[in-house]
């Protein structure tokens, strides 16, 4: 069994935090010794839970919701998939969002680099935008796509 501190410091989350949670519903088994929770490994895996759903942009409601099918047992299974299945999805959607950010991000590092190995930006300019190296190319064209 762990403190609230204890855990705090375990995942790096502030001790509001985890009574905020718990608070929500979160933690719906948690024991309390003289009013003082105790987290055991069932909480610790729940916590990880909740930090993954939280990190993939699942609001706070939506992962109550998910601990409330989770308690009904089976019966739930096909709509806590559901919910898995939305929010991969949205996930994945932001992944793309963020390659194609990031491909921006190294095309212009390498436009760069040209323009200061060149002295200007005259021969880049006249390679756009279809003319570039092939690698060059691909993370342009996708930092370009629609």
């Amino acid at each position: 069994m762990y403190t609230i501190g204890q855990i705090s410091e375990m995942f790096n989350i502030p001790v509001s935090t985890l009574r905020y949670y718990d608070k929500e519903g979160l933690f719906p088994n948690i024991k309390r010794d003289s009013n003082i929770r105790k987290f055991d490994d069932s909480e610790i895996e729940t916590l990880r839970m909740i930090e993954c759903l939280k990190k993939s942009g699942m609001e706070i409601k939506d992962i109550r919701r998910y601990m409330d099918l989770c308690s009904k047992g089976s019966s739930t299974y096909a709509e806590r998939k559901a919910m898995f299945q939305k929010q991969r999805e949205s996930v994945e959607n932001e992944i793309k969002r963020l390659e194609k950010t990031l491909d921006m991000l190294k095309f212009k590092c390498w436009y760069y680099d040209r323009a200061i190995a060149d002295g200007d930006e005259k021969q880049i300019k006249q390679l756009l935008p279809d003319k570039l190296p092939a690698e060059i190319q691909e993370i342009y064209d996708n930092a370009h796509a629609k």
